[in-house]
């Protein structure tokens, strides 16, 4: 995994976007962070131009708690206009955008206390436990929902086909390239 700092504001004016469309059709509009070429083969590193977001169920699990991350569509899309008629309140506009929700707007000063720290159960992976700021929380039909949004960037790798457009990398793919693409961003930021 690369880790990326955000650029100021004024670095995305220079670096471009591009879109993002997944089998759906949803689009996911990503500033350009990086580009390099691999082998005569362009590869990006894009972060979304909006901030992305998880919303999770919480169900009861005896004693304690738990937050469940939704993603299934059918029960996004039942509780789309809730959660963005609550989001709404903060200035914030819910977009059901290719690979991730996202919202348009300025999000809050993170606050200690409004802080969740997702522990991601994978054998195979040694993943690092996520950091996530809630935005929300509502109700729809009796179920309590939270909206988070990740305090790391949220970041794709892809490669530009033959006709220019952006396809992302499977991760069986972006395992054999990512040594390259490190190497590569290791060495600018040096």
């Amino acid at each position: 995994m690369v880790s990326s700092q955000f650029p100021e504001e004024n670095d995305h004016a220079q670096s471009g976007s591009i879109t993002l469309t997944d089998e759906q059709g949803r689009s996911l509009e990503c500033y350009i962070e990086h580009s390099l070429a691999v082998d005569g083969q362009e590869y990006v590193l894009l972060l979304p131009i909006d901030s992305p977001i998880e919303i999770f169920a919480w169900q009861d699990e005896g004693e304690e708690e738990e937050a469940v991350l939704v993603e299934d569509d059918a029960i996004i899309d039942k509780i789309f206009a809730t959660a963005q008629a609550v989001l709404s309140e903060q200035n914030l506009v819910v977009k059901n955008t290719a690979y991730a929700l996202t919202v348009a707007g300025e999000l809050p000063p993170v606050e200690e206390s409004e802080l969740f720290t997702l522990e991601i159960e994978d054998e195979e992976a040694n993943l690092e436990p996520e950091q996530l700021q809630l935005l929300t929380t509502f109700y729809y039909e009796d179920q309590e929902y939270a909206v988070y949004t990740p305090l790391d960037p949220l970041l794709f790798f892809a490669r530009i086909n033959k006709t220019g457009e952006p396809e992302l990398l499977s991760p069986e793919e972006f395992r054999q390239v990512q040594p390259l693409l490190e190497e590569h961003l290791f060495n600018e930021v040096e």
